[in-house]
């Protein structure tokens, strides 16, 4: 199959649709991250050059450069996401036969799962950098596009708390208490600041403050 993100949107929905296991829940918050960054760059390059928005010029500049880049992140967790649980997979169809092979496969099943915990947390980590930005368009960029700033904070939030699901439902299975400990405490911190952070951001217009 060819990379996730050069599927045109009908051909991903189809696939996504499909029985196979991947793309799932991971690769779409990668695209609802994506997609917020997008709508946060625009609104930034619908503000750059206009009347009346001088002295937010240099700001939305930087805003349309920085979210730009997590843009590009985020589409390449898309395909990172759906072949994060590889490893897994691998690792099941190891030998067993004996005890070695049984506590090598039983290594292997554990690094896979750690990896398919760690890259949707990351991808997590890396939505939530557009919050800022998505703040910004609301407050400062062009009114005629403040509802697209809007849904760029609802699609930071959806993509934060979706790829932290996928997080959660692996570290289920892992029996690294450390890791599991220290990775829960990084989900419950981004969380918080998922929710907080759009509440704010729906508050700061008048379309979405009663929200």
């Amino acid at each position: 199959m060819a990379d996730l993100k050069d599927l045109s949107v009908e051909e991903f929905a189809a696939v996504t649709a499909s029985d196979s296991p991947a793309p799932g829940g991971g690769s779409v918050a990668a695209m609802a991250g994506a997609v917020s960054a997008a709508l946060a760059e625009m609104v930034a390059n619908l503000t750059i050059g206009k009347s009346g928005y001088e002295e937010h010029e240099e700001e939305m500049k930087k805003i349309a450069g920085e979210v730009s880049a997590i843009r590009a992140e985020l589409i390449a967790d898309i395909q990172k996401d759906a072949s994060s649980f590889n490893g897994y997979m691998d690792a099941l169809s190891l030998p067993k036969e004996t005890e070695e092979e049984k506590a090598f496969r039983r290594e292997k099943m554990q690094e896979g799962l750690k990896a398919a915990a760690q890259v949707p947390l990351e991808a997590a980590q890396t939505a939530a950098k557009i919050f800022p930005y998505a703040l910004s368009v609301v407050q400062n960029g062009n009114k005629n596009a403040v509802t697209d700033g809007l849904v760029s904070a609802m699609l930071a939030r959806t993509a934060v708390l979706s790829a932290l699901l996928n997080v959660k439902i692996n570290l289920g299975s892992i029996k690294d208490e450390a890791f599991v400990e220290e990775m829960a405490a990084k989900v419950a911190a981004l969380e918080k600041e998922a929710i907080s952070c759009e509440q704010q951001i729906l508050k700061a217009s008048e379309l979405t403050k009663d929200l």
